[in-house]
């Protein structure tokens, strides 16, 4: 599997910091490709076993989600579980920490296997590159959504 790690300090309490992951429909408030992100049915809202799809703003790629490790304030682990995307499978990390009682830090690690054997491992270079963009730049959304209410709601693409 391939990996990348990006990390974000935020200027608020961890327990702040830590809400805004663990409403685990409510991404699309902070995540710029995202559209739509609800609970799959039957899913609890949060915690072990909570289930969301991420409808991307093309209006064709999607993500299936679900919670399988989650400490509260401190660890949540998301399998995505079913895409239509090159990637077999992955997995995020999510590790949360106090600096402080109104900074915090959350570190995400990004796991993958790539789609399409040897063409997709020759891929990865790449693939890594436009994650680490994109994760980073999620990150940064959702610290200025924790620290400043921005709320970006991305609309469907035309």
């Amino acid at each position: 599997m391939a990996e990348l790690v990006v990390s974000r300090t935020v200027n608020a309490p961890l327990a702040e910091l830590w809400r805004s992951w663990d409403q685990f429909d409510e991404i699309y408030r902070f995540n710029p490709v995202i559209h739509q992100s609800p609970l799959l049915s039957k899913s609890a809202a949060s915690g072990l076993g909570a289930e969301r799809i991420c409808r991307h703003v093309d209006g064709k790629t999607y993500l299936k989600e679900r919670i399988i490790g989650y400490r509260p304030e401190e660890h949540m682990v998301v399998d995505i579980f079913e895409a239509n995307v090159p990637l077999k499978q992955a997995r995020v990390t999510l590790d949360f920490e106090a600096l402080s009682a109104t900074e915090s830090r959350v570190t995400m690690r990004f796991e993958f296997t790539p789609k399409f054997g040897p063409l997709g491992r020759l891929m990865v270079p790449l693939m890594k590159m436009q994650f680490r963009e994109n994760l980073a730049g999620l990150l940064a959304a959702n610290a200025d959504f924790v620290e400043k209410g921005v709320e970006i709601h991305p609309k469907l693409a035309a």
